[in-house]
């Protein structure tokens, strides 16, 4: 399930964005935002675990260092009938890190350890951990070896590795995605070490042939800002990932197909532009691809936008008179 999976992303890869990847993958293993389990356990569950059935298989991430919270969370997450529970101990923010969660918790595996042996006890689905090759300069390959191994004993079997160690103070979370140098092989390597473990790796992966290309060492690939930013590499995820008949919908089906969805946001009082900022990169590189994201842009925002505007922009990019309309009204592609 987890050879190719869409990386948690914070304020991208909500429902809204899933039920748009889901139409261009059917195999991809997909995963919620972060939410803390404070959040699950007293904040408003329909808007933070609330999700399409279309989605599946999708996965819940979590945020906490409370074992017993984070129990209960779980439960919770698999009550609202996810496929999976992750625990995130990657992210280096510094509200993060103010929360005693994400990435700061590397620096005490026998934590994560109770966490995730809390979190296994209170569910029957997978418990998992997505986590940094290291933190700041508890980074060496035996720390990381000895933040595995006490996690693996606590019954977690399967780790998603970013493969950047993270620097907690001095980087922003920005630059922490793009300046702690990449080590693919020692992600590789915990995988020889650890055969019995599912090891997905993390960071700087942008095609598909390069997850084919670590596919050879690991058992599965993540792939974050380039699944959202260029999202029509997933049209093929089925076909070169997993070997399944070529099934790929043209872009502007895609967009056709997403057309329900929309209504039934509209209809329940939800805004447009809610759902059109994730589609903005679908015509990356194509023909008026710049026009498509000026008119959604433009158009799709307040709270009268309806799904006619949907209906416009697909229409713009199916018919030369409407194109020549939609380039009239957002500019020159």
């Amino acid at each position: 399930m987890h050879k190719f999976c869409i990386a948690p992303m914070m304020d991208w890869t909500d429902r809204h964005c899933r039920v748009f990847h889901r139409l261009m993958t059917r195999r991809a293993l997909l995963y919620t935002e972060m939410v803390t389990a404070d959040a699950v356990l007293h904040g408003k569950r329909d808007q933070l675990l609330g999700f399409s059935s279309d989605e599946h298989p999708v996965v819940l991430q979590l945020g906490g260092s409370d074992p017993a919270k984070l129990a209960e969370a779980a439960a919770i997450g698999e009550a609202w009938g996810y496929n999976e529970i992750n625990l995130n101990v990657g992210c280096p923010s510094d509200r993060v890190q103010g929360g005693n969660f994400g990435a700061c918790l590397m620096a005490n595996p026998d934590l994560v350890a109770r966490c995730v042996a809390a979190m296994i006890g209170a569910v029957r689905i997978p418990v998992t951990v997505k986590c940094r090759i290291g933190i700041d300069d508890q980074d060496s390959e035996v720390d990381f070896e000895r933040f595995v191994r006490t996690v693996k004993h606590a019954g977690c079997a399967t780790f998603i590795v970013h493969a950047r160690k993270a620097w907690l103070q001095g980087l922003s979370p920005k630059e922490n995605r793009e300046i702690p140098p990449l080590d693919y092989p020692r992600v590789w390597r915990l995988k020889a070490t650890h055969p019995d473990l599912t090891i997905v790796i993390n960071g700087g992966i942008t095609t598909l042939d390069e997850a084919l290309a670590q596919l050879a060492h690991v058992d599965g690939v993540m792939l974050g800002r380039a699944a959202y930013q260029t999202p029509w590499v997933l049209s093929q995820v089925d076909e070169v990932i997993f070997g399944d008949a070529p099934k790929a919908p043209a872009r502007d089906e895609v967009l056709t197909r997403l057309r329900p969805y929309v209504a039934q946001h509209l209809a329940v009082g939800g805004r447009l532009n809610s759902v059109t900022r994730h589609i903005l990169g679908l015509y990356h590189g194509q023909p008026r691809a710049r026009a498509f994201r000026r008119f959604l842009s433009e158009h799709a925002v307040g709270t009268r936008a309806s799904v006619e505007v949907l209906d416009q922009a697909i229409e713009a990019m199916q018919s030369p008179p409407m194109r020549q309309a939609a380039e009239a009204a957002g500019g020159p592609a």
